[in-house]
């Protein structure tokens, strides 16, 4: 009965419904016979009055229409609002696993800490602490290299490398530019530049420049201020499949770097009145080193077979199961030595070419063919990678040829003598280094990795890289701990085999040196606390001795072992917008006068951070 009723009233609705019908009209097919026609004659046949609703208005002029339509134009542009969220970092070393891009830092972290000299936990040595000069390391940092080298480091921390390249990917471009000053002291200017070229493309440029006066005899003296340019044009490129990723750069370096040679007053703390290091009178006002080196540098990788990926908050990554790699280096170094004063104050021993001036010069060309292959073997995850098998192999071919050359007086053709630049020594060879590196990942809490490079053919032969590392990591509470233990053997410099220059010739034949270290890192980021303690035993070590009494050196190696031990400790603390960052070493060593390194460092910071406006990050040291 109640699904009568329904159909009952549904019948009464149709019932009761009326009809409308709605006729369209041709306006050009004019019909006499209907009373609706349209007339093309009639006085109401006006376009104007046709449409009630709106009104034309006057006609526009051409600068009114020119207005119009760029607001037409501006109104069809993307209404996104680029931010430095959509400019994305990354670096080789980043790049070596996977694909991986970063957020950039836009933080003020370490900003007050410009200059490489003072850098809190790898802190130098410099004359003056002015940028561009001679520096060592502070601390005890050993370099874990193998194969050729020259033995010349003094200024390796002012020289630009394809390790130190930074590759972007930003949707919009972007210029980062730097000024760091003491007025006429020291001056620091970095610029860079990037931008897509497409969404596969990135290309950028880097420029730096360092300029400063020496700290004595700086004065309308030139040749004791530094001068130091360096710069390089970078490009990134990623195939749309993110199967093949390519880097390459080009890097130029100009380094000058002023030596004093000591001042002449010897008695300035005994010396009563004022003092004014920029016109105290030096032994070499007009003698320095200037270093040049320019390189092109092309990695390209391939990934074979499954691609996965894993996503987090600020990143995704790309993870291959088979990676191919290949990487072309090709670089030419001189480095000069350049003594435009007459040695009157005895600075140095002796002269073996030139006693009024030395020209020294090394020009060393290097080429590097380096091949890898990487397999990985892994769970599937889209928030991290576990039960991870990776093999990686590789094989470099380093090739070098190099030239040392000294002013000298030497007959022309036609019987005069002449001074000029006289070729004493050269050489060219080339090694072969394999390597290994076999990991395995638990999980995101336990990486088991071990690496292996040995040299198997060269002038290097020999020389090896042994390197283990565990990480065990907990909650963000608990913190995680860094196992590592690396045996090294390495050949002595050129500098120290044979040298051959104005002043110093060198002739002298070295054991590897040996290296073997075991260290403990804990870090807890939860508590803000850094502690790591490191043990070293080094044999046949390898120094320059100088001469009793007098201005002479020259290398000598240590016979008996060293050992040394390093703690270091990093606590932050924080309270509300105040910050205070401290960083304290502890070194100990039973050769405490061949090593030259302090017992005890200590770094402190305190500044205070916050926002202006919620927009405008400031912070004051």
């Amino acid at each position: 009965m109640p699904h009568s009723l329904k159909y009952l009233l549904l019948l009464l609705i149709c019932f009761t419904a009326q009809q409308a019908l709605a006729q369209q009209y041709n306006p050009q097919r004019y019909d006499p016979n209907n009373p609706n026609r349209f007339d093309p004659n009639s006085q109401y046949n006006d376009p104007r009055r046709r449409d009630t609703a709106r009104v034309a208005g006057r006609e526009l002029t051409g600068d009114a229409l020119l207005d119009t339509l760029r607001k037409r134009e501006q109104r069809a542009h993307d209404s996104v609002i680029f931010t430095s969220k959509f400019i994305r970092v990354t670096t080789e070393a980043l790049l070596k696993d996977s694909t991986q891009l970063f957020p950039v830092d836009t933080t003020l972290a370490n900003f007050e800490n410009y200059s490489p000299l003072f850098q809190p936990r790898s802190p130098k040595i410099s004359l003056s602490a002015t940028m561009g000069l001679a520096q060592r390391s502070l601390l005890f940092e050993p370099p874990k290299t193998i194969g050729f080298d020259v033995g010349l480091h003094a200024l390796d921390i002012y020289m630009l490398t394809p390790q130190d390249i930074k590759y972007y990917d930003s949707r919009v471009p972007v210029t980062w530019l730097s000024l760091y000053t003491a007025g006429s002291a020291e001056q620091y200017f970095k610029a860079l530049h990037t931008q897509n070229i497409n969404p596969n493309l990135n290309i950028g440029l880097n420029l730096n420049f360092v300029g400063s006066r020496g700290f004595y005899a700086s004065n309308r003296v030139l040749g004791q201020n530094v001068s130091n340019v360096n710069g390089s044009f970078f490009s990134r490129y990623e195939s749309k499949n993110k199967r093949y990723n390519l880097l390459g750069n080009i890097i130029f370096n100009n380094i000058k770097s002023p030596e004093t040679g000591s001042i002449l007053n010897e008695d300035i703390y005994g010396k009563t009145g004022t003092f004014d290091p920029t016109t105290e009178a030096v032994r070499l006002p007009n003698t320095f080193e200037n270093w040049k080196s320019a390189g092109i540098y092309l990695k390209q990788s391939y990934f074979i077979g499954r691609i996965d990926t894993t996503t987090r908050t600020d990143n995704a990554n790309v993870l291959p199961t088979q990676r191919v790699t290949y990487t072309l280096h090709y670089n030419t170094t001189k480095f000069d030595f350049l003594q435009n004063d007459v040695d009157t104050y005895h600075v140095f021993p002796d002269y073996y070419f030139s006693s009024n001036r030395s020209r020294d010069s090394l020009t060393l060309k290097h080429l590097m063919n380096d091949f890898g292959y990487s397999f990985y073997l892994r769970g599937k995850s889209n928030q991290y990678v576990k039960n991870e098998f990776k093999l990686d192999l590789g094989l470099t071919q380093d090739i070098y040829s190099y030239s040392q050359h000294v002013s000298d007086t030497v007959v022309n053709e036609y019987g005069y003598k002449q001074r000029m630049a006289s070729q004493k020594l050269d050489g060219s060879f080339q090694n072969i280094t394999v390597k290994g590196k076999l990991s395995y990942r638990f999980s995101d809490r336990v990486n088991l990795e071990g690496n292996v490079n040995q040299i198997v053919v060269g002038r290097n032969f020999g020389d090896f890289l042994y390197d283990a590392k565990l990480l065990l990591a907990g909650s963000n509470k608990a913190g995680r701990v860094i196992l590592n233990a690396y045996v090294q053997s390495s050949s002595p410099s050129l500098v120290a085999t044979r040298w051959i220059s104005n002043h110093y010739i060198f002739n002298n034949s070295f054991a590897n040196q040996k290296t073997t270290s075991f260290s403990f890192n804990y870090i807890n980021e939860a508590l803000q606390l850094d502690l790591k303690a490191e043990y070293f035993l080094i044999t046949d070590y390898l120094y320059y001795q100088s001469q009793p009494g007098g201005v002479d050196a020259h290398p000598v190696q240590l016979s008996t072992p060293i050992n040394l031990l390093k703690v270091s400790l990093g606590k932050n603390l924080t309270w509300r917008n105040l910050h205070f960052d401290n960083f304290i070493v502890y070194e100990k060593t039973d050769y405490q006068n061949t090593l030259r390194i302090p017992e005890v460092y200590t770094y402190s910071s305190l500044y205070y951070n916050t926002f202006l406006f919620r927009v405008l990050h400031l912070s004051g040291v």
